[in-house]
């Protein structure tokens, strides 16, 4: 058996390689390449392309990347189409994907799509085109499954592989303080990471000034980001614990977060973090965003709880005096900030469905049907 994959961002990589490692349980010699992430190649996955050559952010990020990132998909397709694999799986990444994965599926090669497209959320006029790309859906959701349900396209509710080892606190980073300890999560994109976290070590000196016990833990993405910021965050003279990668660990450790929109965000609250969530990009793909989008809200935890219970700050409301007041606003109600983990606690049952195993029991079906 052979299993192309295109996974573009770290939680893709993690998906991915939970995907690869379940699939071998049951099919040990099966083969797997395209693009991905140190993960990925940890379980034999054969990397073509790494993944942080199609990881960029915003139009202005993309139309800089246009000629690099279409020439790789051009390669990896005509691969794909001389090699006629068993299946091709996009982890998210829908841009680069979807295109891609109705070429091949024109071409009789079965195709499924892991992590829905937030077409429930903006341009949803994409649905037609994932009506022709994909023979299967993944969603990590239910309500997403639901919207799939409505336009007749085959899906699975999969759950979150997050939900199945979420816990309270996480061993290993010696914190031995959650009450006093806020992680920062400026997200794992290179232009991200160096729009927000300045000002988050901004807002960190403010609510160090006005919290004095405050600690902070700082994990980073990838190495290229440490060593890029790593003297910045140093030069700032804050009690802030570095580390590389152990994302989930930091979130684990804190009670309280300050990240970037995205991944984070979800996982967070399944390790029962209680977060600001920001959202900062590019003028033009901002205003591309907000005129194409559906929802009031872009951070997944507001969409998941009975009522938009999460802070948001979006471009110029991201400012440091900004995070530090809804910071404040939590700091000061301990008893809404345990309600809001009781929230948090509940969500995360409903999406530990034993995802990996599921996900790679689904596959294998659509590859057999």
């Amino acid at each position: 058996m052979k299993i192309a994959i295109v996974a573009g961002e770290p939680s893709g990589d993690v998906l991915a390689a939970g995907l690869i490692r379940e699939i071998k349980l049951r099919i040990p010699d099966a083969k797997f390449y395209g693009i991905g992430g140190e993960k990925m190649q940890a379980e034999g996955f054969e990397i073509l392309h790494p993944m942080d050559s199609i990881a960029v952010m915003g139009i202005e990020s993309v139309l800089k990347n246009l000629r690099h990132i279409l020439n790789i998909r051009s390669s990896l397709r005509e691969i794909i189409l001389q090699d006629k694999p068993d299946c091709f799986i996009g982890v998210d990444v829908p841009d680069f994907n979807i295109s891609l994965e109705k070429r091949l599926r024109a071409a009789g090669i079965k195709v499924v799509h892991y992590v829905s497209p937030s077409v429930w959320a903006w341009r949803g006029y994409r649905i037609r085109k994932i009506k022709r790309a994909v023979d299967h859906m993944l969603t990590l959701f239910p309500f997403e499954k639901q919207y799939y349900d409505q336009h007749h396209i085959p899906a699975t509710f999969v759950g979150h592989p997050g939900a199945d080892k979420a816990l309270a606190i996480q061993p290993g980073l010696d914190i031995s303080d959650r009450q006093n300890t806020i992680a920062l999560l400026p997200g794992s994109r290179t232009a991200e990471v160096q729009i927000l976290l300045p000002i988050m070590l901004q807002a960190a000196k403010l609510i160090v000034k006005r919290y004095p016990d405050t600690r902070f833990i700082l994990p980073f993405a990838n190495e290229k980001l440490q060593k890029r910021h790593q003297d910045s965050v140093l030069e700032t003279g804050l009690p802030v614990k570095i580390t590389l990668g152990q994302s989930e660990q930091a979130m684990g450790c804190s009670h309280l977060g300050i990240l970037a929109s995205g991944t984070a965000a979800l996982e967070a609250m399944m390790y029962g973090c209680v977060m600001v969530v920001v959202y900062k990009m590019a003028w033009l793909s901002y205003t591309m965003f907000s005129y194409f989008k559906h929802v009031e809200h872009f951070s997944l935890p507001n969409h998941l709880l009975d009522s938009p219970l999460i802070p948001e700050l979006a471009q110029e409301q991201v400012t440091a005096e900004n995070i530090f007041s809804e910071v404040a606003a939590f700091l000061e109600k301990p008893d809404y900030m345990r309600d809001l983990e009781t929230q948090f606690e509940k969500v995360a049952l409903t999406l530990n469905k034993d995802s990996d195993a599921l996900a790679a029991e689904t596959i294998l079906s659509v590859i057999n049907a």
